[in-house]
């Protein structure tokens, strides 16, 4: 979202899924400490008392589960290395602290900065985690033993028993270490993780969405370490080490099965296991190879039929399992118009901007449970799509799109967007440099001498960002749910002289043709991508032949997409609010301000009739409501910060987003669909036919 330059009147406020534990069969939980505590933070959910010391149980990696694992999230030791002067270049972890008490207590995985980290700290520039294991006796002893990290915020180093074992950068990408090698066998052993974080201080600026060290309105508390899921599994040398996975509403699979070790290829056995049947169709292919195959009689995926498959892979001694949904997304043409289909219908695409921000866990959600609640609130309430809004989340979240029928538009996480927000200008300054704390002088001096070489490293920012796109689509293009990808938000990042979109718009398509791409959501468009996207606070503006100044006219060859509009505000009392005086004393600039629910009800109302007129008589094709929840200071979401306030009248959303979808409906209604290219059958030519058995 952008800010306001409307100032509103002061407002004053008071300071289940597949591979569950119970699944699997050598579910371990280790925890080395027992002197946590949790912190008061500025406000907390309904699930922030029920997260204790063994949080996030489930299996982290639905798209490839395997059944011999260890659960290393629970108190960890830590410890902050940060120096007076925030040495946000120093990224050397230096000697690290083998065998030491660090002193201090965490809970992993939450971020830093959360209460639900016993930590809540500030400036986590330089941090060490530590904790102990030992490796289940039932574990083959001939197997590898892999460590694997969900995420941590933002650059990693891992030492086992003194060895170091990796380093990776990237704070929202899953990584995994073969520690065989570093291990004891009878005794117990150690791991340290080193983490450099600096937020939006680093001058190699970095992708962190909405985080920023000094938090304000629209910018949010940092998280920073690790907060995603650590654990450890048992495999083969030999062993499956990624499934691309795609199937298309004709029932085609296209199926890439990656391997590890030195052999180039080797056979597999695909099983797909039927709905609500013991009906099985299996396969045969190569690893490392594309194999695409068809199955006749296949239900397909929709938000109104989620159906989906299971599905196991054997390679040699190792089996995963994961699962697959039928549907083709792609681009067509109905009375002239583009439209987004699925299925080769037009469906409404019709969305919550979803930022994933919790006040107890920041990044985290406390809880698998506490994830869902807000997708299954959307889905209730009508809303066909999500919009994940410049984060990336946790694999369970997405599974749970996908069995919920939750379609998802999901954001690249935007790199600083205030190194960008003046074209060519060496004098510029970033405004969160210049409002830091005065010991940090030495990091304005540092940046404004690197204005002068400010081509070069824009270079250096953007293959990095290139670098993590690319990860973003291989880590996650296996979802049925995502049907379209998000680069550049509101030109946060985005290199406003050089359309660099149609390059980054022909990578994604190149590794990912299943899915739309909208290149650039907001302003700043070039012309590339599936999608033309203007953002319009507060009332909508979608494929309409009137503009403002800061959107570009309609593009008619593309799809019209209202990425972002809405944002009303709400007045809240004490208990629904983040308590901290910056965040309350910003509320104001909230685009509009309703001091009670019912008159919030009604403005939004009167947003959903001027949208739906958009649809009946224009080129609407689909809209993003700013927001699925409060965040810190903004006070616009369908729901409170702490999810504890439901401002919607339900019934009359139910009805107004019901009525999008008639208009559109009523737009296409006997009208010749005119197909785009899709990725199904045009690239595949003629593949074998698996039918099904018992």
């Amino acid at each position: 979202m952008r800010i306001s330059i409307q100032i509103f009147s002061s407002l004053l406020l008071a300071a289940s899924v597949a591979g569950a534990s119970e699944n699997s069969r050598f579910f371990k939980r280790q925890s080395n400490n027992t002197d946590y505590v949790l912190k008061k933070g500025p406000l907390d959910t309904p699930w922030t008392e029920k997260v204790g010391t063994d949080p996030w149980p489930e299996y982290p990696r639905p798209q490839m589960e395997r059944s011999d694992w260890l659960n290393l999230n629970g108190v960890w030791q830590y410890q902050n290395v940060t120096g007076p002067a925030l040495d946000v270049q120093e990224r050397d972890p230096g000697a690290p602290p083998f065998g030491k008490d660090l002193g201090n207590p965490v809970l992993v995985p939450f971020c830093l900065e959360s209460a639900l980290s016993g930590v809540m700290g500030r400036k986590a520039i330089r941090s060490w985690y530590r904790r102990t294991f030992d490796i289940p006796t039932e574990w083959n002893p001939d197997n590898r033993v892999l460590l694997n990290f969900g995420a941590v915020d933002y650059e990693t180093t891992v030492f086992v028993n003194g060895h170091n074992a990796t380093k990776h950068t990237g704070g929202y990408w899953s990584f995994e270490i073969d520690i065989t090698d570093f291990l004891y066998t009878n005794v117990t052993n150690e791991l340290l993780v080193y983490v450099w974080d600096p937020t939006n201080l680093e001058l190699d600026r970095i992708p962190n969405g909405k985080q920023v060290i000094d938090p304000q309105h629209i910018w949010y508390t940092p998280c920073s370490g690790i907060w995603q899921t650590v654990w450890l599994e048992s495999a083969p040398a030999e062993r499956i080490t990624k499934v691309d996975l795609s199937a298309d509403m004709d029932g085609v699979v296209n199926v890439t099965v990656h391997s590890s070790g030195n052999t180039p290829s080797l056979p597999y056995d695909f099983t797909i296991h039927a709905l609500n049947s013991d009906a099985t169709a299996t396969a045969q292919g190569t690893t490392n190879e594309p194999f695409v195959f068809k199955i006749d009689g296949v239900e397909l995926w929709s938000p109104e039929t989620p159906n989906l498959y299971n599905v196991t892979i054997q390679m040699g001694h190792d089996t995963v399992e994961t699962y697959l949904g039928f549907r083709t997304v792609s681009q067509g043409v109905i009375d002239g118009v583009p439209r987004p289909l699925l299925n080769g219908e037009f469906h409404f695409l019709f969305s919550t901007l979803d930022q994933g921000f919790w006040p107890d866990g920041i990044y985290s959600p406390p809880s698998l449970e506490a994830m869902k609640w807000d997708l299954e609130l959307l889905k209730d309430t009508g809303f066909n799509m999500v919009r994940k809004h410049i984060k990336v989340e946790p694999a369970l979240f997405y599974r749970a799109c996908d069995e919920i029928g939750l379609m998802v538009m999901q954001d690249m996480p935007s790199m600083t967007h205030e190194f960008y927000s003046r074209d060519r200008d060496p004098d510029f300054l970033p405004a969160s440099i210049t409002a830091m704390d005065q010991y940090d002088i030495d990091i304005i001096t540092q940046c404004q001498a690197q204005a002068l070489n400010r081509d070069q490293v824009l270079l250096e920012h953007q293959a990095e960002f290139n670098r993590q796109l690319a990860i973003l689509i291989e880590q996650h293009k296996s979802y049925p749910s995502i049907v379209s990808w998000v680069i550049y938000n509101e030109g946060w990042g985005q290199p406003r002289w050089l359309p660099v979109e149609y390059n980054l718009t022909a990578m994604v398509k190149s590794l990912d043709p299943t899915r739309l791409v909208n290149a650039v959501t907001g302003w700043h468009d070039h012309g590339a991508g599936d999608y033309h996207d203007n953002h319009h606070y507060s009332y909508p503006q979608c494929g309409t032949p009137w503009y403002s100044l800061d959107s570009s006219p309609y593009d008619p060859k593309r799809i019209g997409f209202q990425g972002e509009f809405g944002g009303l505000g709400h007045n809240i009392s004490d208990e629904n609010a983040w308590k901290v005086p910056r965040s309350i004393n910003e509320v104001n600039r909230t685009y509009e301000i309703n001091p009670t629910t019912d008159i919030w009800n009604m403005r939004a109302h009167k947003l959903f009739v001027e949208l739906t007129e958009q649809v009946e008589l224009y080129a609407c094709s689909g809209a993003v409501y700013t927001q699925t929840t409060d965040v810190e200071g903004e006070v616009n979401g369908l729901v409170t910060y702490d999810r504890r306030l439901n401002r919607m009248d339900v019934e009359q959303w139910k009805s107004d987003i019901q009525g999008l979808y008639d208009a559109a409906r009523k737009r296409v209604e006997g009208k010749e669909v005119q197909m785009g290219k899709t990725a199904s059958a045009e690239s595949v030519g003629s593949v074998p036919v698996i039918s099904w058995g018992s």
